[in-house]
């Protein structure tokens, strides 16, 4: 057990990297079992959040007139969709990454590989559904643009949007290696998990825009790092900017935070996952 240990804390940050092989396998085996016996297949990957947009749409520009959406500058379904693409991404891999370890009980008694590859396995899988998500959003675009809702022009700021996608994959792989450890030891933690992301994203900007004002309301909202990455997809995408330079070095540095510190504590507790199992 000693020697066990001594392998765990001794390996390196990259040691996964040796392991590249057994990520793929785990990523492609949770695409295949996520869309398999499914009539639709991966086109679940663009309907979730196109279902989603047409009913805040028709939720908050038909049926109650949100005041809220009056600083809106663009069809508020542009404005939906582009918040709720990444939010998908978020959400699905987070509360993967959540469920990876105990879903994966048979691997995890079994000979030593880094742990890391199964909360990995579940963002790239969760890539590849945002990916495919994403190219409706252009059409969309094209849609808005035919017409005259809105006019799309290209910006050099699209060159950015890797950027966005990194940070927010190095803030997902943080929390969800914190949550999916936790849950391991307490597994009542996914259901709390599943609630909190339901109820985080109406504080996320993902359907209604952030208040911009000096309220405590407001500076609580500015606190969740979510909120000026959703806000970077649009201003790059859409506004065709660059983000506000405060708030997304914000989410960056909360990301990294969030990174470093689950990894580190993932990889020391990883000697244990065996014995809860």
């Amino acid at each position: 057990m000693r020697a066990q240990m001594a392998t765990h804390s001794d390996s390196s940050m990259f040691d996964w990297l040796r392991y590249r092989h057994l990520l793929w396998s785990l990523t492609w085996r949770d695409i295949r079992v996520r869309y398999k016996q499914s009539l639709l297949g991966v086109a679940w990957a663009i309907l979730m959040p196109l279902s989603m947009m047409m009913v805040f749409t028709f939720v908050f520009t038909r049926a109650i007139q949100a005041s809220s959406l009056m600083a809106v500058d663009m069809p508020y379904a542009l404005f939906a969709y582009t918040g709720l693409v990444p939010w998908t991404f978020f959400s699905m891999s987070l509360m993967g990454c959540v469920n990876s370890l105990v879903a994966n009980r048979n691997l995890v008694t079994k000979v030593y590989f880094p742990r890391e590859v199964f909360p990995l396995s579940c963002v790239a899988s969760g890539l590849v559904d945002f990916g495919i998500a994403m190219s409706v959003l252009v059409a969309l675009m094209g849609y808005f643009h035919m017409t005259g809702e809105w006019e799309f022009v290209l910006h050099p700021s699209l060159l950015f949007v890797p950027v966005i996608v990194l940070v927010q994959v190095l803030f997902t792989i943080g929390l969800g290696m914190l949550l999916g450890m936790a849950n391991l030891f307490y597994r009542d933690v996914r259901q709390i998990a599943g609630v909190g992301v339901q109820l985080l994203m109406f504080v996320s900007a993902v359907v209604v825009p952030v208040p911009k004002d000096d309220s405590i309301l407001s500076l609580i909202l500015s606190l969740n790092p979510l909120v000026p990455l959703i806000g970077a997809y649009r201003d790059c995408i859409v506004y065709g900017h660059l983000p506000a330079a405060g708030g997304f070095l914000y989410a960056c540095a909360t990301a990294m935070v969030f990174f470093v510190c689950g990894w580190m504590i993932f990889r020391r507790a990883s000697y244990r996952f065996a014995e809860c199992i």
